[in-house]
């Protein structure tokens, strides 16, 4: 790895087409830096937006339509990033849904999809790209946490969402541990009340104050906050770092 902003690698980026999302903000920040990315999401609007963050910045990019929980559908994906792009030196596991129903009236189906797609989903994707990074010796994997696990529930989900989130950072911490030899970081960022529309859609001002009476720091999280905060991550200074959990979170949880 160097500093030229040309030979950066590719960062995959799991979650990207939404337009309000942290992976969108995420993807145009890394293409403004230089590098390539492999984009993946179930809309296959994906394709659209890599194409136009290419254009827009002067960067390969190729979107690619997956189902991040089927290890066939992310196959396939990452194999045309392989084939199209330069190796993989980055992964941001960002995709992810919320869910606002509480344990009193959750059903398994609700459970089984929430716990599907943020925690296997990392899994199926990790394990993908991982052991090409392993066997390349370099490698920078994030993977996007919630205050809401530490904290026993969030502003919006609660406690099945919390679970599939505790699930990822103990997956991360583990990987951490089992691949730090190999030249590969693993991390986790952890935010809370970042106004997507995972947030049950707009956090409009009728919905505001509600959110704010929680934030000692008196606004609303962006995306491009959280999407800093992993662009450092993905650098190469940032190698002695890992196994940690980032919070990025406006105090709404101090420790």
């Amino acid at each position: 790895m160097t500093d030229d902003p040309g030979r950066r690698g590719t960062a995959v980026i799991t979650g990207a087409a939404s337009e309000r999302g942290i992976g969108r903000a995420l993807a145009a920040r890394l293409a403004a830096a230089g590098w390539s990315l492999g984009l993946l999401d179930v809309d296959p609007e994906v394709e659209k937006v890599a194409a136009a963050l290419g254009a827009e910045h002067g960067v390969a990019a190729v979107g690619v339509a997956a189902d991040i929980a089927d290890p066939a559908s992310v196959d396939t994906a990452v194999a045309t990033f392989e084939a199209e792009l330069p190796p993989v030196t980055a992964l941001a596991n960002i995709a992810g849904i919320s869910s606002p129903v509480s344990f009193l009236d959750v059903d398994l189906a609700t459970w089984e999809r929430v716990l599907r797609i943020n925690a296997t989903g990392t899994f199926v994707v990790s394990k993908r790209v991982v052991p090409g990074m392993a066997e390349r010796g370099y490698g920078r994997v994030v993977s996007l946490g919630s205050t809401a696990m530490q904290n026993g529930g969030g502003t919006y989900s609660k406690s099945t969402y919390a679970a599939s989130k505790g699930a990822m950072e103990a997956f991360s911490r583990a990987l951490a541990l089992e691949v730090a030899s190999y030249g590969v970081t693993v991390n986790v960022v952890a935010p809370a009340t970042i106004d997507t529309d995972i947030m049950g859609g707009r956090i409009t001002d009728d919905r505001k104050p509600a959110f704010l009476a929680q934030l000692p720091v008196g606004r609303l999280g962006t995306t491009r906050d959280v999407a800093a905060l992993i662009e450092f991550l993905f650098g190469e200074e940032a190698g002695y770092i890992t196994g940690a959990t980032y919070n990025i979170n406006g105090g709404l949880r101090i420790g």
